[in-house]
């Protein structure tokens, strides 16, 4: 989802930083060889996961919906050189091409898979964090957030992905849409909740930025 006119779109692009070669070869091996490959976060939106790491250089990450692992390998370029990440994804075939590429960039050691149900997965971590990325199946966000905003640690970020859904969020809701009418309450949640401040960036299909109190 482009929301700036291709011409601009395409300056923006070709005057931030280049995605490292190792996530060219994944995303190259993605496109060849799994299913839905416009799922990856893509070069631009990797390069502001990165940035935002390494700002906040997070000691602890959980990502939910960890696909073919780049937004996680974006994610850990910021890490804290004692930092882990835990991914969460259901789908087991994907497990392969991940670790493939984790242990190629020298974080392997740093990343902890975990394959199952999200919603039943995150009540057994025992631990608080300082980033959460959300982007996974849409019809869970809020309950995602509720499962997660009691782990996070004062200041930590929670990112959420795909909340515009390539602009379905302002037409006239179709009854039969799940997801986008989850998204239309998710984004007033995050917007309304007081334990966070929120900022909603038109980026790529939509990112949203909260910060927990």
């Amino acid at each position: 989802m482009h929301f700036l006119p291709e011409k601009l779109d395409s300056y923006v692009v070709a005057h931030s930083q280049i995605e490292p070669k190792i996530l060219q070869e994944l995303t190259k091996e993605t496109w060849q060889k799994v299913l839905n490959p416009r799922m990856l976060s893509g070069a631009f939106q990797g390069r502001i996961l990165s940035m935002i790491t390494k700002l906040i250089q997070p000691k602890s990450i959980l990502e939910i919906g960890t696909y073919t692992g780049y937004s996680a390998l974006c994610l850990a370029e910021g890490l804290h050189k004692n930092g882990e990440i835990i991914t969460l994804d259901k789908n087991e075939e994907l497990e392969t091409l991940q670790n493939k590429y984790f242990e190629k960039s020298g974080f392997r050691n740093k990343i902890t898979q975990h394959v199952g149900n999200a919603i039943e997965i995150i009540p057994t971590l025992d631990k608080k964090f300082d980033l959460v990325f959300i982007d996974a199946d849409k019809s869970n966000y809020i309950n995602y957030f509720h499962l997660i905003i009691d782990k996070m640690n004062s200041g930590g970020i929670i990112l959420s992905d795909n909340v515009l859904w390539s602009g379905k969020v302002v037409e006239e809701l179709d009854p039969k849409d799940k997801d986008t009418k989850v998204l239309l309450e998710y984004n007033r949640l995050l917007n309304e909740d007081e334990r966070i401040e929120t900022v909603l960036l038109p980026i790529r299909d939509g990112l949203t930025i909260s910060r927990v109190k």
